[in-house]
């Protein structure tokens, strides 16, 4: 089935100069550029829309799993969510409408597990991501993952109306 779904190439892809390779890898697996949106600097009221407080709680549920010593998974999450905003707004970010057949599962399937270090052999996260959970949760920053992907039909829906308004 067509879909259309969003792909952010977050600071450190663009720090790192990865932009055109991440963009290949999406197209080498059939998928179209739609469009496609610079933002030399996000606006901190978007970033709340995006990654609302309402995720605190899988956040902090996904850390737990991969270390120890959180225990409570919310307050955990509402902390990965103000690093996570802060790493947004450091640097540009590029918003990227994909098309094309189960777009939606093609992006995850190239893109990868969220933890690069345990992200699958061949994915992006696997082949160009450097940290982890464990590891950002312990420096006390947020994980450096390189994109951010819609998750389902719905999350891509609302996040493509609040990236290409």
């Amino acid at each position: 089935m067509y879909q259309e779904t969003l792909v952010i190439l977050k600071p450190d892809a663009l720090e790192r100069n990865l932009t055109g390779a991440l963009i290949d890898r999406f197209e080498r697996a059939g998928l179209k550029v739609l469009d496609v949106r610079y933002y030399a600097k996000v606006d901190e009221a978007l970033l709340r829309k995006h990654y609302p407080d309402a995720m605190a709680e899988g956040l902090g549920r996904k850390a737990q799993q991969a270390t120890t010593g959180i225990v409570d998974p919310v307050a955990h999450g509402m902390k990965v969510l103000e690093r996570l905003r802060r790493y947004f707004t450091r640097s540009p970010v590029i918003a990227i409408k994909f098309g094309g057949e189960d777009a939606i599962q093609v992006v995850r399937r190239v893109t990868g597990y969220t933890d690069p270090a345990t992200a699958e052999k061949g994915t992006i996260r696997s082949d160009y991501g450097v940290g982890s959970i464990a590891r950002s949760t312990a420096e006390g920053r947020a994980l450096e993952n390189l994109i951010h992907a819609s998750g389902n039909p719905e999350e891509a829906k609302a996040e493509l109306a609040l990236w290409f308004p």
